[in-house]
């Protein structure tokens, strides 16, 4: 079989187990994936070879002749270049994980390494997981890209593997309710199991909250549900598409299955991303009935060279929810031309933080919300490749008692009671009233009360924002970066919202937005929200999406042409008369140029 070994030039200095040693706690480190949670990296005078050769053969390294022998005796340490070998993994062993306190076999992410850095993969997964897009649909993990690959791979509760003697660095994680597990064991001749228990430390499903993942492409529903059960989602939405001539995922669709996971509350359904290049792409999710089509249009990179733009995201949305499904901007706001006559429209269900959460999507969602347009936040990957995982960024909407399960989870995010999250965990009350809900006040407003919790076992928290109409207007530290409390009130005199952001960092990285609630919406008067500079900014997408149908976007027949027309433009004629109601004058372009 083959054997590693470990080469590095003279000026180097192998560090062995050292180069080893894994940190126990929960990570308070920098970088995509900390490196606390990666296996020790070759530097750059170093190198990790797999070789399979007879002993007698020399192994040739900048033309320096190593003996097989003298590596297989123990190392080499001659001229330029130093070796050692690395132990076989000649031992088999199961490792078991376990829901501490029952015994039951649970779902989760797994990692293991060596001594010397080396990814020790179960027997039926691969030891090299691919990251690049649509190469491999395999459920393994590839975190940290340009930072450091860290591979990881997903497990029913037990991984048959092959392991060296001496010591070996366990990691399993599921979600972000779960207390993650790093150990160390001393793996003998006579090692036949390893086992693992986690824990829920946070207490967040007992009430009332499930996990989704509003965006994945790529993968079978199958592995979706091993994936999704490893992270500890709730709800995997697995979206068909179509790429110029690429279709994916076509035969996973038939408009009603839902596949549930054999042992846990994990739900998959499959549904669409209809993408227009220009115009938008929008997320048709749990849908009932036939494929809405075209999935795409407008040419590339979406749909066939030549293919006239000949439907708006709004007709897709109508279509979408008269078959009782749920209609999701995916990544908001890129590319946002009709995005706004979509959600003025009240077409849409959810908006979409994808990647994470960036000041650059929340600003063009604060615009909407400063106008009275509720629409709540989601969280979801748009997973196309390992480097992404199933719920790295994850929806968590609130049932209630209700049983989980798919219907339930539609019903929360149409009701609004979400946030969106890369790790720590929220809850929010004003006026003992979850996000999604609308209070009334009178003329002149009045004071809301407000209560707060959030917690995480992930991301160190380092700030909780309390957030008016775009503004944070209290900010708070969260002294030891695991969870923190509070209480306090705002004053609106007209009407608006209130949300909770919640920032975080690794210790030595820059601090980041982690999560987001959905708003409470405040009505003073009977007056909807009204901001004259966020209105502007609608009215002139409004106007550069109808400018691109009526001049560079390839023309449909004309009776799909001016529908779609008609969609954009009634948009904005309703802005536009909402502007006028409420007294505000403003510049027009050639196009929509009036007396």
């Amino acid at each position: 079989m083959p054997a590693t070994l470990l080469l590095w030039k003279s000026s180097g200095e192998a560090t062995s187990k050292d180069r080893g040693s894994l940190n126990l706690a929960p990570p308070p480190v920098s970088g995509k994936t900390p490196p606390a949670r990666r296996p020790p990296a070759c530097g750059d005078d170093e190198l990790r070879v797999e070789y399979a050769a007879n002993g007698a053969a020399p192994l040739s390294v900048d033309d320096e002749p190593i003996p097989i022998r003298e590596l297989e005796a123990g190392g080499y340490d001659g001229g330029r270049v130093r070796a050692v070998s690395v132990k076989p993994s000649d031992v088999e062993v199961t490792l078991r994980i376990l829901r501490a306190g029952t015994g039951e076999s649970v779902a989760a992410k797994l990692h293991v390494h060596g001594e010397h850095g080396e990814y020790l993969a179960p027997r039926n997964r691969t030891r090299l997981p691919n990251f690049h897009w649509y190469e491999d649909w395999a459920i393994d993990a590839a975190d940290g890209g340009n930072d450091g690959l860290h591979f990881s791979t997903y497990v029913e509760g037990k991984a048959e593997l092959l392991l060296p003697k001496g010591e070996v660095f366990v990691e399993v994680t599921k979600g972000f309710e779960i207390l993650p597990v790093r150990k160390r064991f001393e793996v003998t001749a006579e090692t036949r199991e390893l086992v693992i228990e986690i824990e829920a430390v946070l207490p967040w499903r007992k009430r009332g909250w499930i996990t989704a993942d509003t965006h994945v492409h790529f993968v079978s529903p199958q592995t979706a549900l091993t994936e999704g059960a490893g992270e500890g989602v709730n709800v995997v939405n697995l979206l068909a598409s179509q790429w110029g001539e690429l279709f994916t995922n076509m035969g996973d669709f038939d408009g009603q299955t839902t596949h549930k996971h054999l042992k846990e509350d994990t739900f998959v359904r499959v549904g669409t991303e209809n993408r227009q290049s220009l115009m938008g792409h929008i997320s048709l999710l749990g849908y009932e009935g036939d494929m809405i089509l075209p999935l795409t249009t407008g040419g590339p990179d979406e749909s066939a060279i030549g293919d006239p733009v000949e439907t708006s995201l709004t007709q897709w949305a109508e279509q979408c929810q008269r078959q009782s499904g749920l209609v999701i901007i995916p990544h908001f706001p890129y590319p946002k031309a009709e995005n706004a006559a979509a959600i003025l429209g009240g077409d849409v269900d959810g908006i979409e933080l994808c990647g994470g959460i960036n000041p650059w999507a929340l600003s063009d969602w604060y615009r909407y919300l400063n106008c009275g347009y509720f629409v709540p936040a989601v969280g979801g990957t748009d997973k196309m490749s390992a480097s992404t995982r199933i719920g790295s960024i994850r929806t968590y909407s609130n049932i209630g008692d209700k049983p989980a399960d798919y219907e339930a989870w539609k019903a929360s995010i149409r009701e609004g009671a979400t946030f969106a999250t890369t790790g720590p965990l929220v809850e929010f009350f004003a006026e003992g009233l979850m996000p999604g809900a609308r209070i009334s006040l009178g003329a002149g407003g009045g004071t809301i009360q407000l209560n707060w919790e959030v917690a995480s076992v992930l991301i160190p928290i380092t700030r909780v924002e309390i957030v008016v109409n775009g503004v944070a207007v209290e900010s708070r530290d969260a002294a030891n970066g695991k969870e923190a409390r509070g209480v306090g009130s705002v004053r609106l005199t007209k009407s608006g919202w209130v949300a909770l952001r919640v920032r975080g960092a690794y210790a030595g990285g820059d601090e980041k937005i982690v999560a987001h609630t959905s708003p409470v919406m405040a009505i003073v008067d009977g007056r909807p929200a009204f901001c004259e500079e966020d209105a502007m900014t609608i009215l002139e997408q409004l106007e550069g999406a109808s400018a691109f149908v009526k001049s560079i976007g390839t023309r449909a027949e004309q009776r799909k042409y001016m529908k779609l027309l008609d969609t954009v433009t009634g948009m904005h004629r309703r802005l536009h008369n909402r502007m006028h109601a409420e007294g505000v004058f403003h510049d027009h372009t050639q196009d929509e140029k009036h007396h």
